[in-house]
């Protein structure tokens, strides 16, 4: 059995925390102080790094679920589930680099958890906005536009990767090709980082507006504050789609 400091030694690299976008502000913030202690327990009972990344399905579902029902005690659970979620996602790597185990299957499932998770957290608002599944509506189909808007956001990126590799191009793109094309050439993913409307869409962000929301509903005894919530990411969804695949468009990426 390793002991902690061992874990956080092997596990948590300063050269990996410190790559750009690697790492979510809440793991850098408090969470990699507590996965260690997961970790640990993970390596004694025997899980893989990708049997943990697996768990991450599961608990972002149930998150969304939660999130549907009406009131601050289902949105609370929701934020809990996200921050488990969060933990496990920390874990998963500590694991894998204890164990000197990385595999493209791991990176699969990691992708696929975040991605179901945003997109059903925006729909489950949207069922939550119309006051829960005994009254589904146009709410709920707002909602359900939004996760649809989000996955087509991650498919934007994916398929730079794929349409590269079809066409004989390395599938990583260079430092110049990466940058858009205009005044001062701003590199294509710094850009994104500026826009403020892609954070909201991250399960941590998402389930902190929504119990935020949750709240104010309780305090205007109304749905409005989820409504207005529910707009907002709907908006942002679409800005950040549009927004997105003209920052492609417009960079040597595709050349």
């Amino acid at each position: 059995m390793p002991s902690i400091a061992e874990v956080r030694a092997v596990g948590q690299p300063a050269a990996h925390l410190r790559r750009a976008g690697e790492e979510h502000w809440a793991g850098r913030l408090y969470m990699r102080r507590v996965s260690p202690y997961l970790t640990r327990f993970f390596l004694a009972a025997g899980l893989s790094a990708n049997a943990v990344t697996a768990l991450m399905i599961p608990v972002g579902l149930l998150a969304a679920l939660a999130l549907s029902f009406a009131g601050v005690l289902p949105a609370l659970a929701a934020v809990l589930l996200v921050q488990l979620q969060l933990l496990l996602d920390c874990c998963d790597g500590e694991v894998a680099r204890w164990r000197q185990t990385f595999s493209p299957k791991g990176i699969y499932l990691d992708q696929l958890s975040h991605y179901t998770t945003e997109a059903a957290l925006v729909a489950a608002l949207g069922v939550r906005a119309d006051g829960g599944w005994s009254s589904v509506g146009g709410w709920t189909a707002l909602g359900l536009l939004g996760a649809v808007l989000i996955l087509v956001l991650k498919a934007e990126t994916h398929l730079v990767g794929l349409v590269r590799a079809r066409s004989g191009k390395p599938v990583r793109e260079t430092p110049g090709e990466a940058l858009v094309v205009g005044t001062g050439r701003l590199p294509l993913r710094e850009g994104v980082r500026l826009l403020p409307f892609l954070r909201p869409f991250h399960a941590v962000e998402a389930s902190l507006l929504a119990l935020a929301a949750a709240i104010a509903d309780v305090a205007l005894d109304s749905l409005e504050a989820t409504r207005v919530l529910v707009l907002g990411l709907l908006v942002a969804a679409l800005v950040a789609v549009v927004g997105h695949a003209l920052s492609i468009l417009s960079s040597d990426r595709l050349n």
